[in-house]
């Protein structure tokens, strides 16, 4: 008999299925009309959100009396008046210079030195030439007086007196040439002298002592001398769209980068009606006059110049942004092309202002006539925006 106890296993049993709940059909109609309520609130709030009246605000100038002047742009070099190019007629070994760079020199002064001896070979040689010539023509004039005494008394035939006389024009011809042939040699031997032919300073040198000169095709050139450092021009550049306007007597303002500090004074002397076009750019030379007294100006600096055309002094003027601003709220009206309307804030509206605009430099507009007294605040731009949103700028 087994005494073991003995064990019972048994099976855990499945849970019961949990008891479903029927839905409701008034659920659905609840959640629709919670969703159409909030549509009707979002819409409404919207609606009230755009219908609120833009907050606006503008931006004013106030119309000043002042200056307006109207100026041409263009960049021009700096020169001499009268630029003296000294070159050679004669050709030859420099044998000295007496010029450097920057050397004031007067007229006749000598600046280089030709190796005269060539020329004073040819000199003595057609010197020599004309002494023997001359002793020739001497002699057959004292034939020619002797053979004419001698036709006069019948002593010799009438036809060798003739015949001498010819002889005797004949050696003057001789004499007159070597006498050309004479000055001719003088003349060279002078030009071996390089000589400054007016007051001034010398601006280039392009020789050195031992070159050799060649002036048989083109005249070479030696030396650049400037006349009058004192007195300088500077040659512009104008567009041929601003040249109309200008005038001999305009007055002109220019910089230099050496002093950007300093503003020159100058007045135009000539408008060159030569044009120059580089590029299919047409471009017409200026002239301007500079006292350089204090020689702070050197030949070749570039200028950036200002030409003035037209000035006005204390007149009415706005800025030029009011005269471009349109109103959102008031239609702008067409104008000719001297008139134009500007926008005053009065009572804290824009009221239109019709104007008669004169000379304009850029910046600002001369007004001529029209309703508009110095302190008006003029608009030039403005800013609106629905309450709460962000405002947007309109010019």
């Amino acid at each position: 008999m087994n005494d073991q106890p003995e064990f019972v296993t048994q099976r855990a049993l499945p849970p019961a299925p949990a008891t479903l709940r029927p839905v409701r059909r008034h659920s659905y109609w609840r959640i629709g009309a919670l969703a159409a309520l909030a549509l009707v609130v979002t819409g409404l709030l919207g609606w009230w959100h755009f219908s609120e009246k833009p907050v606006v605000s503008y931006s004013t100038e106030t119309v000043s009396r002042g200056n307006i002047t109207q100026a041409a742009t263009a960049t021009g070099t700096v020169n001499p008046i009268l630029t003296i190019i000294v070159g050679s007629y004669v050709s030859g070994v420099i044998q000295q210079l007496f010029c450097d760079y920057n050397t004031v020199v007067k007229p006749g002064q000598i600046c280089a030195k030709i190796d005269p001896r060539p020329y004073q070979a040819t000199l003595d040689q057609y010197t020599g030439q004309l002494l023997r010539d001359q002793g020739l023509l001497d002699e057959a004039r004292v034939d020619l007086k002797r053979y004419q005494t001698l036709a006069a008394q019948n002593s010799i035939a009438r036809q060798q007196a003739e015949d001498q006389a010819y002889v005797v024009k004949q050696d003057e011809g001789t004499v007159k040439l070597d006498e050309g042939l004479v000055e001719g040699a003088r003349l060279n031997l002078e030009y071996t002298d390089i000589t400054s032919p007016v007051d001034g300073t010398v601006v280039s040198r392009n020789v050195t002592q031992g070159q050799t000169v060649a002036s048989t095709l083109q005249t070479p050139t030696l030396f650049l001398i400037g006349t009058d450092l004192k007195k300088m021009e500077v040659d512009t550049n104008v567009s041929e769209s601003d040249v109309g306007g200008m005038r001999v007597g305009d007055r002109a303002t220019f910089t230099v980068d050496a002093y950007p500090n300093r503003v020159f004074q100058g007045t135009v002397t000539q408008v060159r009606l030569s044009p120059q076009e580089v590029q299919n750019v047409v471009t017409y030379d200026a002239v301007i006059y500079v006292d350089n007294s204090d020689l702070a100006l050197m030949p070749g600096m570039t200028t950036s110049t200002q030409i003035i055309v037209a000035q006005r002094r204390d007149v009415l003027r706005v800025p030029d942004q009011a005269l471009r601003y349109a109103s959102g709220r008031i239609p702008r009206a067409s104008t000719p092309a001297n008139r134009a309307q500007v926008f005053v804030l009065r009572g804290g509206a824009p009221v239109a202002v019709p104007v008669v605009v004169g000379l304009d430099d850029g910046n600002f507009s001369e007004i001529v006539n029209g309703d508009l007294h110095p302190g008006d605040a003029v608009i030039t731009a403005e800013r609106s925006a629905p309450a709460g949103g962000l405002p947007v700028p309109r010019l």
